[in-house]
């Protein structure tokens, strides 16, 4: 019998907060986790793109996946569910870290494919490290397609489908390549009761909804979870002009996130919510509320102003 996927539902990739020297800030990052699940979501996603994985080790990694899922825990949210990235450049390290993922308390993981040799990843050489990385994992597998983060690396519908169809521990994808199409065709070919293609942006949440996506895992539920619990509890009673006017918002906000970055969305959550710093590690520094333009601003202002009011 091949794993449960992903419940359906919002999911955040949840950032990670800083002290000042760069440390762990363990406190701003469970007053984060508190907010999201009383927002509604279905669950985390930890160390993804903006979990800032590639800058933390494998004891920070342990850590703060354990002391997020006590957290939840104790907070009486057991079933809120962990999606943790895993993503190395070999087959050996990536199922290091599912292992440690594991142990740590996740219940699924999320892997990129590796993108250090980026010339010799061709068609066959990605899928055999899917399938490879699969054979072995102890946590079911999302596939992660995220060419920004991975030398522009896409991986084909073709590719995600036969994974799909012929490797029962790969449960699910996200699509971060905005790639709508590419969704469709994916939620068309496979078995929805067992396999979860989300969406990767809020920008097209509504249009992958239609499309057969299991939810969102989106950036900017890290500002706003209600507003995207609320856009899919619109879009599921069948009010689609009242999930288009939240979209249109969601969008024009999601937009001007793109051009804060990770250190930018922190910054955004400290101001309006008054947890953590938008201070990122170093190469990515610190950003403040005051840095940002007013256009930039004056976009996610609305949705954070109907996130407070919900």
């Amino acid at each position: 019998m091949s794993p449960a996927k992903p419940n359906f539902g919002v999911y955040t990739p949840l950032v990670t907060f800083f002290q000042e020297d760069e440390s762990l800030d363990f406190q701003s990052t469970l007053a984060h986790v508190k907010r999201m699940a009383e927002g509604g979501v279905a669950g985390l996603v930890l160390q993804g793109s903006n979990g800032e994985a590639p800058h933390l080790d494998h004891a920070e990694r342990k850590a703060l996946v354990r002391a997020v899922r006590d957290h939840l825990n104790q907070l009486g949210f057991p079933g809120l569910q962990l999606i943790v990235g895993c993503g190395a450049p070999s087959v050996r390290e990536t199922l290091s870290y599912i292992f440690e993922s594991r142990e740590s308390g996740a219940n699924f993981a999320l892997v990129l494919p590796p993108a250090y040799w980026v010339a010799a990843m061709n068609v066959q050489v990605i899928e055999d490290f899917f399938r490879d990385v699969a054979a072995q994992s102890e946590l079911p597998i999302l596939i992660y397609n995220f060419p920004g983060v991975t030398g522009g690396i896409d991986i084909t519908s073709d590719s995600i489908i036969r994974l799909a169809q012929t490797t029962p521990n790969i449960i699910g994808c996200k699509l971060t390549c905005g790639n709508v199409g590419k969704l469709q065709r994916i939620t068309s070919a496979t078995l929805t009761d067992s396999f979860a293609a989300f969406s990767g942006k809020s920008d097209f949440f509504l249009p992958a909804l239609v499309a057969g996506s299991n939810g969102v895992i989106a950036a900017l539920a890290n500002i706003v979870p209600k507003v995207h619990v609320e856009l899919l509890q619109r879009y599921e009673r069948g009010e689609l002009k009242a999930a288009q006017e939240l979209q249109a918002k969601l969008s024009h906000a999601d937009w001007a996130l793109t051009k804060v970055g990770i250190a930018g969305v922190k910054a955004v959550v400290s101001h309006n919510f008054a947890y953590g710093t938008g201070r990122g590690r170093r190469p990515l520094g610190n950003i403040t509320i005051a840095s940002l333009s007013q256009d930039i601003v004056g976009s996610i202002q609305e949705v954070v102003d109907l996130e407070k009011a919900l």
